[in-house]
């Protein structure tokens, strides 16, 4: 249930159903942390041969989502997650690793300088609904 933490605008039956695809996917990937027996993280991970914003080669590794229980935070988890991440994605090919975050998670973007990550830029989506 971790990904209804990092997702919680999301049901179970459809993060159940993207699970079972990306399993069965070679282009993507998730990693699992656990402590004893308890799992305490995730790292969902993918093979992007689109552009990917501020990259300067394709395909590029793109983490999908990562996510580290709050009682389990500051121990390493996530660095060892993302250098998971960053083995996978060397091992197919890529030379670069990319990820996003929301303009307002300034948890998420402290996070991502304190592994190496650079800010290649800030973007405003839109959507209208067309009748």
């Amino acid at each position: 249930m971790l990904s209804l933490k990092l997702w919680p605008d999301n049901t179970w039956d459809n993060l159940r159903t993207e699970l079972q695809v990306l399993l069965e996917s070679e282009k993507d990937i998730v990693y699992i942390a656990l402590v004893g027996d308890t799992y305490v993280g995730f790292i969902q991970l993918s093979i992007r041969n689109d552009y990917v914003e501020g990259s300067h080669s394709s395909p590029v590794g793109y983490i999908e989502g990562i996510y580290v229980d709050e009682n389990y935070r500051n121990r390493g988890i996530s660095k060892e997650l993302v250098r998971l991440g960053e083995q996978w994605t060397k091992s197919l090919g890529c030379s670069e690793i990319a990820s996003d975050t929301e303009l307002d998670n300034y948890g998420s973007q402290e996070f991502h300088k304190k592994l190496g990550f650079a800010e290649a830029g800030r973007i405003v989506t839109f959507v209208k609904k067309i009748d």
